[in-house]
């Protein structure tokens, strides 16, 4: 990559194993990577150096989240290449698209009021699960300025520095959040339609979804509370949604059941149903059931929070895979 020697990426992931080594192998030369693990037993580490990248594991001492991963990792990269300009975060269990880093860089360079750039991701195999099938589905957003990044983005360094990073608190919800402090300094973001980077989710039982969807909920309140002092805090919507069908919804049945006639108890399922039979049509049953159910999953995590909060430590670690 000789025409942008000034892009650098940083990497982060955990027990990745062949996911890893492909992130790693697309990047391709000439681009100096950092490596960022948190505590794999795989391999990674070692497979990171001998595809030369910069490693850096995470001290043990201190929670992982991601947001951790790519403040150290960023931190690293522009004191071992202070010239660096734009760095291009991904995730470990993520492949770059040929040609992406040139075409974000381009974007960047003829748009300089922009300060964030992403574009299309994929699932590797949304054949393999209903569960891969459900991610790639929303990795389908739409192109343009958008309010906040994903995972996989490429920012100019300046601009990250300027507003402080990542906040390694974050346990989710760390891009929007980040997002949110660009967009309050006049940056703007972009998501282009152009193929940015192949994911595998490999997520293959509910379990596994379950666990994703309480960490988002705990993230969304994470976010909200972050962000409550700038007038529209992140999450307001996805924190109704999650309280609304989650907890009112059945308590209003509850108390109706106990108040009223014992068959208001059937007002919650029968909702459900009807917002499941209305957004089938759309995305299928098995979708519209899941989006359903994701509702408790992200009170869940909004809850945890909140007691978490509540003791004063709501930091910590939620790994869902």
């Amino acid at each position: 990559m000789a025409d942008v020697p000034a892009i650098g990426v940083v990497a982060i992931g955990r027990n990745e194993g062949e996911r890893l080594k492909r992130c790693l192998a697309s990047i391709g030369g000439g681009v100096p990577v950092v490596y960022v693990d948190s505590a794999s037993t795989d391999g990674s580490p070692e497979a990171a150096r001998a595809a030369g990248a910069i490693v850096l594991p995470l001290d043990l001492a201190r929670p992982f989240t991601a947001a951790r991963a790519r403040t150290e990792g960023a931190a690293l990269l522009f004191d071992r290449h202070p010239e660096t300009s734009l760095v291009m975060f991904v995730d470990g269990d993520c492949e770059l698209e040929a040609g992406w880093l040139t075409t974000a860089a381009d974007f960047l360079a003829a748009h300089p009021d922009f300060a964030a750039v992403g574009g299309r991701r994929r699932e590797r195999h949304p054949e393999a699960s209903f569960y891969n099938a459900l991610a790639d589905y929303e990795w389908r957003q739409p192109a343009g300025e958008t309010d906040s990044c994903g995972g996989d983005a490429m920012m100019r360094a300046d601009a990250y520095r300027a507003v402080g990073g990542f906040d390694a608190r974050m346990i989710a919800g760390e891009e929007p959040e980040l997002c949110s402090r660009l967009r309050a300094t006049r940056w703007r973001i972009m998501r282009l339609d152009a193929p940015m980077t192949i994911h595998d989710a490999a997520t293959f039982r509910f379990s596994q979804w379950w666990r994703r969807g309480v960490r988002s909920g705990f993230g969304y309140a994470q976010a909200w509370r972050a962000t409550r002092g700038q007038g529209q805090p992140l999450y307001n919507r996805e924190l109704s949604r999650a309280f609304g069908w989650g907890a009112a919804l059945p308590l209003v049945s509850i108390a109706l059941a106990i108040a009223v006639h014992p068959l208001a108890i059937l007002l919650w399922p029968g909702v459900n149903l009807l917002q499941i039979a209305r957004w089938s049509g759309r995305v299928g049953v098995r979708h519209a059931t899941l989006a359903a159910v994701a509702h408790f999953a992200e009170l869940a995590g909004a809850l945890r929070y909140m007691w978490r909060a509540m003791r004063g430590d709501a930091g910590g670690t939620l790994i869902y895979k």
